[in-house]
């Protein structure tokens, strides 16, 4: 029997969760992500360090103040590996927008048109690409700004049913529901105890958006993220898309058991009725969902500590080590 990563691939587009060229030329991924965690890790591999200096150097030709400069040398790294990672996959590239500017529409949207630009400079087309936004109100509003510009984006940092429904809503293209980071949260927050995937509140999240967009009609991407285990990945076999960790694509790949489908869309039902949020109603429910709204707030946090340690890597100071 062929491997379950193979199996799963007859039924999920599989995606790259990784900045890491190599592991793109092994498993050959429809598309791939990126963030800055994941630049930060690329940004320390061998070889990566010519990126980076190539990117000191643009820079520094366009000028500016020395954080201008800092900034334009983080998109244009992270632009370069893109484009690279692009040239091995017959998908998209997801890249995202800096972290800080999660609570700020016309920000992200600036930023967002800028690292297009630069892909485009590149000799890379926009449908090659998505923006990843935070699934803040404001970075919905943005998102739903660019997709009428064409710019297709990836909703990331997303926990809550009612984020999930506000991108729906807002037509955005694809978003990324996290998974493990919400069976971490039980985890240490409840005495819940998981005893199967089915039991994990990650998947059961994933698979309740999943039929609500099925059933109601959304064409917005389901793509589950943040795995901590292929049990978490076998459980949403059949998800329009799921980005997958090199680690444990790997696991996939030497398993040759048998992968049932679990997700499809013509066997859906959902109990949630179809409501346009408003921005107050989406921010109370946000607000009111504790592990939702702590790991949107700790995921950018994390980001945002990420970004700077990259940053303080293309100014050439001794970066501190991520934590």
């Amino acid at each position: 029997m062929i491997s379950k990563l193979e199996q799963l691939r007859q039924m999920t587009l599989v995606v790259a969760d990784t900045g890491d060229i190599e592991a793109m030329r092994r498993f050959k991924p429809q598309d791939a992500t990126t963030n800055p965690s994941l630049l930060l890790k690329a940004a320390r591999l061998p070889g990566y360090d010519v990126r980076l200096q190539k990117a000191r150097e643009w820079a520094a030709a366009r000028g500016g103040s020395g954080d201008e400069q800092v900034a334009d040398a983080c998109d244009r790294f992270a632009v370069e590996v893109g484009s690279e990672i692009v040239s091995l996959i017959p998908g998209r590239i997801s890249t995202e927008v800096d972290a800080r500017l999660s609570f700020e529409t016309a920000g992200s949207m600036e930023r967002a048109r800028k690292l297009i630009g630069m892909y485009e400079d590149q000799g890379v087309s926009r449908d090659r690409i998505l923006i990843k936004l935070a699934s803040t109100w404001e970075g919905i509003r943005a998102a739903e700004q660019l997709e009428k510009e064409g710019i297709n984006c990836n909703l990331t940092l997303l926990f809550g049913f009612s984020q999930a429904a506000a991108c729906a809503d807002a037509g955005v293209y694809l978003i990324s529901p996290f998974v493990g980071r919400i069976m971490d949260w039980y985890k240490a927050n409840s005495d819940l105890v998981i005893e199967t995937p089915e039991d994990d509140p990650g998947v059961q999240s994933v698979r309740r958006i999943y039929a609500y967009y099925k059933q109601h009609g959304y064409e917005t991407v389901v793509m589950g993220a943040s795995f901590r285990n292929t049990g978490e990945i076998e459980a949403l076999a059949g998800c329009d898309r799921l980005t997958i960790s090199p680690a444990l694509m790997k696991e996939l790949d030497s398993d040759h058991g048998e992968l049932p489908r679990q997700l499809d869309p013509a066997r859906v039902n959902s109990d949630d009725p179809m409501s346009p949020p408003s921005e107050a109603g989406f921010r109370y429910d946000l607000n009111a969902d504790a592990m939702a709204i702590e790991k949107l707030s700790e995921g950018i946090r994390n980001f945002v500590a990420d970004q700077e340690r990259l940053e303080a890597l293309v100014r050439g100071d001794s970066a501190p080590p991520a934590g």
